[in-house]
């Protein structure tokens, strides 16, 4: 791969300057559009480093939290719409290069943890820390309480009901690779399903959650 590219504006948005352009521009290349040499292997590495960085901020500034809600707070820190949020502020989505249309939520979200995986090789894991402190950061100090997402509270509440666990089927996937679009189903013992569209399986089953949560009363609907 040829780094013939200078990405001077994201550079200036990660506020870092990297002595290998190629490494950057593997991390923004999706395999849509290059099958051979693309950012599938920094996104795993990207995911360990950024596990590894929250874990560390979610201990120092929660001293006094068991594991279980620290591992809500991390949870939440390292889903796939934090990192997408996270990597369209930085403009990383604008920087993708793919095949068709615009890069959307989750391939949004795979380059940001291949592009910190791109900080960290380049840089070090200083630097890679560096910008998670100064993205996530202010995420974990938005709440004194651990988040609750609507899986655990569905699950929450269909044991404590003696209904066993929420049972989660797949239903459909439609669209193209880099494009897809899930259908889950979810069902609690005696109780109507509840079905959801999300553009990956996890996105989906919160949704199918957060659906039948409202039809039990258990929460409104927005």
């Amino acid at each position: 791969m040829t780094a013939d590219r200078s990405y001077s504006a994201l550079q200036a948005s990660l506020d870092y300057s990297f002595e290998d352009l190629a490494i950057l521009q593997r991390a923004l290349t999706h395999s849509s559009a290059n099958f051979d040499d693309n950012n599938e292997r920094l996104e795993f590495l990207g995911d360990r480093v950024l596990g590894l960085a929250v874990a560390e901020l979610l201990l120092d500034n929660f001293p006094n939290e068991n594991e279980g809600d620290i591992g809500r707070r991390f949870a939440e820190l390292v889903r796939a719409e934090t990192l997408t949020q996270i990597g369209r502020a930085v403009g990383i989505d604008g920087s993708i290069s793919l095949a068709g249309s615009t890069a959307n939520d989750g391939i949004v979200a795979d380059a940001t943890e291949a592009v910190i995986a791109a900080l960290y090789i380049d840089g070090g894991y200083p630097v890679a820390a560096r910008f998670i402190e100064r993205h996530w950061a202010p995420l974990i100090l938005q709440s004194d309480a651990p988040p609750r997402d609507a899986k655990t509270t569905l699950q929450e509440w269909s044991q404590a009901r003696g209904l066993g666990l929420p049972k989660y089927r797949d239903i459909a996937r439609e669209g193209p690779d880099h494009e897809p679009l899930f259908t889950v189903e979810v069902t609690v013992s005696g109780r109507e399903a509840a079905r959801a569209q999300g553009n990956n399986k996890r996105a989906a089953e919160q949704e199918a959650a957060a659906l039948i949560l409202v039809t039990l009363g258990v929460a409104d609907a927005d």
